[in-house]
């Protein structure tokens, strides 16, 4: 089958030979495994994180978001039959997405929204369990709950921002206030629902004390948490929570201390990495997820359009999202 690989880390994304197009074997589906016809996949930071950061001793397959068609299952699948419309975000220990044919478990898989394109779905899956495991699971905002508190959304503007917005504004009573720097992308976080915009390139502090909330119940921080972790802290109210997802070289948690304030890491792969006895739960979320999207709750945070599922398009979609200038998700669909 067709694929998009790479067998050397670390090279700049220019060359060629970073992301290449490769004749692979086409996989076999084990016990709980649905065997999927890819038809379109989205990009994520952690496809430039593995590709940059991880050695391989044979060709790798990124990509951890897809939509397709259930072509073959295993002996013990029940959730499931060939011929339906699933996506999913799959595991980061396993072969990606870049492909014609990709394997996922059943319990991290979902039903298709109805109402969206390939394109338009595959925008979602890992970004929405992100978003919900953030908010629901580690943070604790109780659903259709959080009147008179806020949300600090650091970096709403990007995938998993894009979706949080959404579901923080739609699903609790927070108050959102969401942060990006550039003007297009300010509009397009204030067009997904959040209250308040305010600059990250400028003190958060400030810009909180601007609208008028001088401090916040819940951060939750995407990117470059390193930079803004002094002000998060002066941000949170006693007894706050943070939450993060990027990968801070150091975080010194003592300054939360004084506050009480607890601290969440959320990483939607520890599910599927431990086979923890609650993974269906993200099979259960992307249904949710699904449905809200169908009943106009929630829209498809796609950004940008790449074309063909091949090398040199993963290529430019890689660059763009490593120059820090994506606002939403980018897709590629079709061979």
């Amino acid at each position: 089958m067709k694929a998009v690989v790479y067998t050397q880390h670390g090279l700049r994304i220019e060359d060629p030979q970073s992301l290449f197009d490769a004749e692979v074997d086409k996989p076999t589906p084990g016990e709980r495994d649905l065997l999927v016809k890819i038809r379109a996949i989205s990009v994520n930071p952690v496809d430039m994180k593995v590709r940059t950061g991880s050695p391989t001793d044979k060709p790798r397959i990124l990509g951890w978001d897809a939509v397709g068609t259930v072509e073959a299952v295993g002996s013990k699948v029940t959730l499931f039959n060939p011929g339906d419309e699933v996506y999913y975000a799959g595991s980061i220990a396993r072969q990606g997405a870049y492909a014609e044919y990709g394997l996922v478990d059943e319990r991290i898989a979902g039903k298709k929204p109805a109402s969206l394109s390939d394109s338009q779905a595959a925008a979602i899956p890992l970004t929405a369990l992100t978003a919900w495991e953030l908010l629901f699971d580690r943070l604790g905002v109780p659903e259709n709950g959080g009147d008179g508190d806020s949300l600090l959304i650091v970096g709403a503007g990007g995938g998993v921002g894009s979706i949080l917005t959404q579901i923080a504004r739609r699903l609790t009573g927070l108050r959102v206030i969401g942060t990006a720097s550039r003007p297009e992308t300010q509009v397009w976080v204030r067009d997904l629902g959040a209250h308040d915009v305010i600059d990250h390139n400028r003190p958060l502090l400030q810009g909180l004390r601007a609208i008028g909330t001088p401090e916040v119940r819940y951060v939750a921080s995407l990117t470059q948490t390193d930079s803004h972790f002094q002000q998060i802290v002066e941000s949170l109210a006693p007894q706050g929570r943070l939450g993060v997802i990027d990968d801070p070289e150091t975080l010194d948690a003592v300054p939360l201390k004084r506050k009480a304030a607890s601290l969440h890491w959320e990483l939607m792969f520890t599910r599927s990495l431990y086979e923890t006895p609650d993974m269906i739960r993200q099979h259960d979320i992307l249904n949710r997820v699904a449905d809200l999207i169908d009943n106009g709750t929630l829209r498809s945070t796609l950004g940008e359009h790449f074309g063909k599922i091949n090398a040199e398009n993963l290529r430019r979609a890689h660059a763009l999202i490593e120059s820090g200038r994506a606002r939403g998700k980018l897709v590629l669909e079709g061979f």
